[in-house]
């Protein structure tokens, strides 16, 4: 896919080779004949997996692109529904993102933000639309910490970070992001149910977020590798490629795919952009399931990814320029809310989308698990988008993966009927081979297991299976972003260092007087498991994804009501003789050791410098 026109034909006469057909002739004539021939490719053509990736940190910044010029006619802010579809219109499981303004959190995410695939023509045709209520239309929240006054998505993080309850900042956060949609409705009609998009006719909502120029900057830091944080895609003629080179992404190689008509995916973005970073680290304890993201960069007139589902939550925010979107419902019961994502699909695998619209900058697209989509770029104009992401194996069923086999083997221990003998003879009565077949003893049979498989829900531990998969989530979390106060109140801001050829400030002295506090709501879990109790924290996770294993602490039993009363207490500050362990020693001791951990702040520094 050469840039076109005169500098196509300078290019031949050159007889210069663009990092595309390099890489095409390196692929060899197998590749190429299954392109031409439209025929799948085999691994290397294959989307990514969803499953969020937190690429190596690096640099994040470089100047801010400036924002995109508004279309030419206004557009006026309103947001525009698709309906539900018939096989999606089921309760969703209660504890979506709006059912508990504070609720915490999510890598993607990781999951995973997802390929963005295109579409046709540039179409604003076949989502009903419903006028926004009212009260309702204007494009920024009325009021509130998260009410946008200047400063960009960093103006509106260092708000919120004056906001004393993390909970309160991850619920004020949500609020902006799909506003002038308030969280409830959004939960009631939207979450696990039907698309949204949210028109806002401002180019600068998302100022500050991500841009081209922090893409050009991350690419310029040297730590960014094919594959492994970024991906060269291209859809063209019904064919998904990946272009993947080995090795470093350089700039001029990647830039050179670019010109060329192909995609570019920034896998985890938070790995690189401090600010992706903070937005993601606040909604993770929003969702109390993994925040992920991808960047995505596409050409005019181009598309890098063939339609397709996911098995995440996906927000679609707008950054720069324009994309042609559709979005279709789920084909079948089966692909409602799926447990995985689609392989790439053909066009005529496709129904009539339920929603077809041009995102422009500012605007945002939201779609749930299983909904197909695909967008392309139009011929005028380049899209930057992010996608953030949400809810990736965190249903009823993946919480029943982990409590099952533990309340089956609680009924072995402690009730005989489990571990009584089948009856004899039951391999000629029971079976396929068998199930027509009437037969007193196959009712009998059938009648037993129904009566073990009700009882066993006596003995299903479910507020240990919960800890269990929030043990998961502590450890898929991105570590807290800290404020300047936060930082000036914790170890992280202790003032220890090496003066005049010798170690200063170095004792970190808690007295019953201190007052603490935990630095966010949603970093610690307390557990009980067979080695004893453990307490996982976040304070000291990567932005690599699963770069470290899972921070925890083995504490003594009686220092649980402790963390329960920090814990309760929480935004409040308590003073360490008012924690429930038998002596003050132990009081001051557990409250050292989390100072040391970053868990606690104090409410007045320990040391002043």
């Amino acid at each position: 896919m050469a840039a076109g026109g005169a500098e196509e034909q300078r290019r031949r006469r050159l007889g210069r080779l663009s990092a595309l057909s390099v890489y095409r002739r390196a692929a060899g004539a197998e590749r190429l004949e299954r392109r031409r021939r439209g025929t799948p490719l085999p691994a290397g053509g294959k989307r990514a997996k969803a499953r969020p990736r937190r690429g190596a940190a690096g640099g994040g910044g470089g100047p801010e692109l400036a924002a995109p010029p508004p279309p030419s006619a206004a557009v006026p802010s309103r947001v525009e529904r698709a309906e539900a579809p018939p096989g999606s219109t089921e309760k969703k499981p209660p504890g979506g993102p709006a059912a508990s303004p504070g609720a915490p959190r999510v890598q993607a995410p990781p999951g995973s933000p997802e390929a963005k695939p295109s579409g046709g023509p540039a179409a604003n045709r076949g989502a009903p639309r419903v006028q926004a209520p009212a009260g309702s239309t204007e494009t920024k929240p009325p009021g509130g910490p998260a009410a946008s006054s200047g400063g960009g998505v960093p103006g509106l993080l260092r708000r919120l970070g004056r906001l004393e309850d993390s909970r309160r900042r991850a619920a004020e956060l949500f609020r902006w992001l799909v506003a002038p949609v308030a969280p409830g409705e959004f939960s009631g009609r939207h979450w696990e149910r039907a698309p949204l998009l949210v028109r806002r006719g401002d180019p600068g909502y998302y100022a500050g977020l991500f841009s081209t120029a922090d893409f050009d900057a991350i690419l310029r830091s040297g730590e960014v590798q094919f594959g492994t944080h970024l991906d060269v895609t291209s859809y063209a003629e019904g064919v998904r490629e990946t272009h993947n080179p080995v090795g470093r992404a350089l700039p001029a190689v990647v830039w050179d795919f670019y010109q060329n008509g192909c995609s570019l995916r920034l896998l985890n973005p938070q790995a690189f952009s401090a600010t992706v970073w903070h937005l993601l680290s606040i909604l993770q304890e929003y969702f109390g399931s993994m925040a992920g993201a991808n960047t995505y960069l596409t050409p005019p007139g181009t598309q890098g990814f063939a339609p397709h589902y996911d098995d995440i939550e996906a927000f679609v925010l707008q950054l720069e320029g324009k994309k042609h979107w559709r979005v279709y419902s789920p084909r079948t019961d089966t692909e409602v809310l799926p447990q995985f994502s689609s392989a790439n699909l053909t066009q005529a695998e496709l129904g009539k989308p339920v929603l077809e619209v041009v995102l422009e900058a500012g605007d945002l697209l939201y779609f749930p698990r299983g909904f197909i989509h695909q967008g392309d770029c139009l011929p005028d104009a380049h899209s930057l988008h992010i996608t953030l992401s949400s809810y990736q194996r965190n249903s009823w069923g993946d919480l029943l993966e982990k409590l099952l086999p533990a309340a089956l083997q609680m009924a072995l221990e402690e009730d005989v009927e489990y571990r009584q003998g089948l009856p004899m003879g039951y391999l000629g009565y029971m079976g396929v081979a068998n199930s027509d077949a009437v037969d007193p003893r196959r009712t009998a049979f059938v009648e037993k297991l129904q009566r073990l498989m009700k009882k066993l829900v006596d003995y299903a531990p479910i507020d240990a299976a919960v800890d269990q998969r929030a043990k998961s989530f502590l450890h898929d979390c991105l570590p807290p972003v800290l404020t300047q106060s936060e930082k000036q109140l914790s170890v992280y801001g202790f003032p220890a260092q090496w003066q005049d050829g010798s170690p200063h400030n170095v004792d970190i002295l808690v007295t019953k007087d201190t007052e603490v506090r935990l630095l966010h709501h949603g970093i610690i879990r307390l557990c009980n498991e067979e080695a004893g109790v453990m307490l996982y924290y976040t304070t000291e996770n990567s932005r690599v994804y699963h770069k470290e294993e899972p921070k925890y602490l083995e504490i003594d039993p009686e220092y649980t009501d402790s963390i329960e009363f920090l814990l309760s207490s929480y935004p409040n500050h308590v003073t360490v003789d008012t924690l429930p362990c038998e002596t003050l020693e132990d009081k001051i001791s557990l409250a050292t050791l989390l100072f040391e951990k970053g868990i606690l702040t104090t409410k007045k520094p320990l040391v002043q410098v």
